[in-house]
């Protein structure tokens, strides 16, 4: 008996049998696993990419490089991201301020500005699908309890109209039920792990960035104090 139970209760059978309710529970914790693994292999990419550049505009910069020759390279880049987007804004409004012989304070003010925004922009951009990681992590378990508690509500409403109840007919209702818990245990797991992982590097990348800003914004604001007493 024990064997030919065993036999008989798979995991495809269990979600074949299942109600309706609990199969539509099922496929929306399915569709919303498959969406935080694609959201995880692209935040994957965009971190990695976003590492890469920033590393490599960073040596570029430190290099000696002349700060305008690095604004037109940027200025013909269209596909410029990360630091050398931040610094093709901040350079920008730098020179802009520069031509309109604004003062020396009021350069080094609109140039920090325009950073802080361009350091926002570029991180809400680099953590799209974070958000949608952290519904799926908190909303996904309570979703595959919902089916558990309406497959095992199912199987007792059944049980209700048998006259001998035995293990052979208490078991496939509770195995159907029980597998929508782990379905969205299998969504929400690793959408949790990989929210965590990326804002933790989300927090990183946007503090090397501001570090970055705060360097540049006193290299700028020495050669502008260095050419000013030159003129003077």
């Amino acid at each position: 008996m024990a064997t030919q139970l065993e036999s008989s209760l798979h995991i495809s059978d269990l979600i074949l049998q299942a109600s309706p309710v609990v199969q539509l529970v099922m496929l929306i914790l399915v569709l919303a696993s498959l969406l935080s693994w694609y959201l995880i292999a692209k935040l994957h990419m965009t971190f990695k990419k976003a590492k890469q550049g920033d590393e490599h505009f960073q040596k570029v910069f430190w290099s000696g490089a002349e700060l305008n020759t690095l604004y037109n390279n940027a200025q013909v880049n269209s596909k410029r991201e990360g630091l050398e987007d931040i610094f093709y804004h901040g350079m920008g409004e730098f020179l802009k301020l520069k031509k309109t012989k604004a003062h020396t304070e009021q350069t080094i003010d609109g140039t920090e500005r325009i950073l802080r925004v361009g350091l926002s922009r570029d991180q809400g951009q680099m953590e799209q699908g974070l958000g949608t990681l952290a519904s799926i992590g908190s909303v996904a378990p309570y979703i595959g309890l919902f089916g558990t508690v309406w497959g095992i509500m199912n199987a007792f409403i059944g049980l209700a109209q048998v006259e001998q109840v035995t293990l052979g007919t208490v078991a496939p209702g509770i195995a159907e039920a029980l597998v929508a818990t782990a379905i969205g245990l299998f969504a929400a797991i690793p959408a949790v792990l990989a929210f965590n992982h990326y804002t933790a590097k989300g927090e990183q990348v946007y503090s090397d960035r501001a570090l970055f800003s705060e360097e540049m914004v006193a290299l700028l604001q020495r050669q502008s104090v260095g050419s000013t007493q030159e003129a003077e």
